[in-house]
């Protein structure tokens, strides 16, 4: 590389795997990275302050004229996620006209959120954004959408009050579609991609090489988390696990289908010629 590319990485749990694997790799050396929340680090993609980065799919679609994904690298599941979840008093079809409280820091888990509502189970709640501490959003309202942290909590039953149902947003896209769901991709900018080929196909590499050196060392990385974060190695070891960081042809489908059914374009090129 003739530079340190200006890359970006989400600051969760999520991806902390990846993380481990640019350390371990030694990649972070060749890389200006930036940590940050997935909302934040889509906006400085997008502002041209990051070169490549993950970006949530709905951002993404936002601005596909601009960005273009990196091959074999996401951040989705086939089935639950764990981490993404709908908390709520009520049965979902019984939401229409009641306060839902978005706690996410991911537009595409609240775009989610939202089309399952409002197309599976035909309901149109009220909406409003506030801090994601779910007992202070469920004062006053019967429904919740969180992430991270929070939202795992939530899977694993460590809730704020009894009679809560909690529905995962990985799950209830899987019963519906038969498809995965894709929440954030890795997209490099159009322009710096045209400048810089080389670059990007080496930071691709990078990416690839630390990903799939992670996933070897899953229980590694669990224990090591678990001495911070707020969940034992097994759950962690588990969760690591439930998560795809794929790209193939069914997640295509999947994004395609979002797309569609968000009414979004899908007449563009989704990859990056970069291998």
């Amino acid at each position: 590389m003739r530079h340190r590319p200006r890359v970006g990485h989400i600051g969760f749990l999520n991806c902390l795997p990846l993380y481990w694997g640019l350390m371990r790799t030694g990649a972070l050396l060749d890389l200006e990275l930036t940590k940050d929340t997935p909302e934040r680090l889509s906006d400085l993609l997008v502002a041209g302050d990051l070169d490549i980065g993950p970006v949530s799919l709905v951002e993404f679609l936002r601005h596909a004229d601009d960005l273009a994904v990196l091959p074999g690298i996401a951040v989705g599941c086939d089935g639950d996620v764990m981490s993404c979840e709908i908390v709520s008093r009520k049965p979902l079809a019984d939401l229409g006209g009641a306060r839902v409280a978005l706690g996410s820091t991911s537009r595409t888990s609240v775009r989610l959120a939202k089309l399952i509502l409002a197309e599976r189970h035909h309901t149109h709640p009220d909406y409003h954004s506030c801090r994601p501490d779910l007992g202070r959003m469920l004062e006053d309202a019967d429904a919740a959408v969180v992430i991270g942290d929070v939202g795992l909590q939530a899977h694993t039953r460590r809730l704020p009050a009894q009679g809560l149902d909690v529905h995962d947003l990985g799950r209830l896209w899987h019963d519906w579609t038969g498809l995965p769901f894709v929440f954030a991709v890795w997209a490099v900018r159009r322009d710096f991609l045209a400048r810089e080929p080389e670059t990007v196909h080496e930071v691709h590499r990078l990416l690839l090489a630390a990903r799939d050196l992670s996933l070897e060392h899953l229980d590694e990385i669990a224990v090591r988390a678990a001495r911070w974060a707020p969940f034992d190695p097994a759950l962690l070891e588990t969760y690591f696990s439930t998560l795809d960081f794929g790209l193939g042809p069914r997640h295509l489908g999947g994004m395609t289908e979002f797309a569609r059914r968000i009414g979004a374009t899908t007449d563009y090129h989704w990859l990056a010629p970069v291998s």
